[in-house]
């Protein structure tokens, strides 16, 4: 049975889920679209030895845990494809709550079962410890002001650094790894996190209709580099961004503004800057298949290396012509 659809067999048979229909749609709906944030644990897992086997309780926790934050998400950023637009904020945080409690039991049942390893009791704390973590990142995403740019890391790493922290770590537990070795991992997945998020800045800030991030308190990286660092067009930039959602023609020129001042630049020279931590940091961890993990971080990059090497490829052409 395809992994996703064995997830959804297994959420679906939890006590207090089996009767909660549209818990299970919801979830169902959300494993349909095979996102590739669920299977960090299984890669994390082979990395240190581990099989796709013990690695389901941490996927699955870690599918619960990523639907129940987005949901959360949606609503702090009042997105219009949020799910409580469908339902209602009081349906969709009784989901959010009820997804966090079974992340957590999953693990915890998965631990009572496995007499080998030492470590079980870590597991639970794991998944505890990334979601109050990720609450507190959560709170100041919407309850601070991003003056510059030591603001945003702060909030970038507490909003996404635990949940992928979480995820390397959990799957490196159920594989057999040392609580030491899991720690290295779980930095890894921090790092992760952080290139996540550029890419979702990037992605949110070039999309068309404007995202909520144009009305946030600059927390997003391209939007507050713009705002931030001096070029011809900054005055400009901050004249038209308050219209962006209102108005496709002010958005895509902000959009261009975006590419001119280098702030999409900036972002790629970020997510080299953090390839480069990965590499150093896998470098000194003991692992059975490096592989595994190193296809992650590979597939993060690739959008650079393309990008680097469409620029060759337009100077290689104007050097012939010459």
């Amino acid at each position: 049975m395809e992994i996703y659809h064995q997830l959804i067999a297994r959420f679906s048979q939890i006590p207090s889920i089996k009767n909660w229909g549209e818990l299970q749609g919801l979830f169902q709906r959300a494993a349909e679209s095979k996102p590739k944030h669920w299977l960090l644990p299984w890669y994390a897992c082979e990395a240190v030895g581990g099989n796709l086997q013990q690695a389901m309780p941490a996927i699955l926790a870690v599918g619960c845990s990523h639907i129940a934050i987005v949901l959360v998400d949606d609503m702090l950023d009042e997105d219009e494809r949020g799910e409580y637009r469908k339902v209602g904020k009081p349906a969709v945080a009784n989901m959010a709550s009820a997804l966090q409690a079974v992340a957590v039991s999953v693990v915890n049942r998965s631990a009572e079962y496995d007499s080998a390893s030492s470590l079980c009791a870590g597991w639970t704390a794991c998944v505890n410890d990334m979601f109050l973590a990720t609450a507190v990142g959560q709170y100041w995403d919407v309850n601070s002001m991003v003056k510059d740019e030591d603001d945003y890391w702060k909030i970038a790493q507490a909003k996404s650094s635990p949940f992928f922290g979480a995820a390397f770590q959990l799957g490196a537990l159920m594989g057999g790894a040392s609580l030491e070795t899991s720690l290295q991992i779980k930095e890894l997945g921090g790092v992760y996190g952080e290139m996540i998020q550029i890419h979702d800045d990037v992605d949110d800030a070039l999309s068309s209709p404007a995202k909520p991030d144009w009305a946030s308190n600059n927390t997003c990286l391209p939007i507050l580099f713009a705002s931030a660092v001096n070029h011809p067009q900054k005055s400009r930039f901050e004249k038209i961004r308050p219209n962006v959602r209102v108005n496709l023609k002010l958005l895509e020129e902000a959009q261009e503004i975006l590419i001119q001042c280098g702030a999409i630049s900036y972002c790629m020279y970020q997510l080299l800057g953090r390839y480069e931590i990965v590499e150093e940091k896998m470098s000194k961890i003991n692992l059975r298949n490096k592989e595994a993990l190193q296809k992650i971080f590979n597939e993060a990059i690739a959008p650079v290396r393309t990008l680097f090497e469409e620029i060759d490829s337009i100077l290689a052409a104007g050097a012939g012509r010459a």
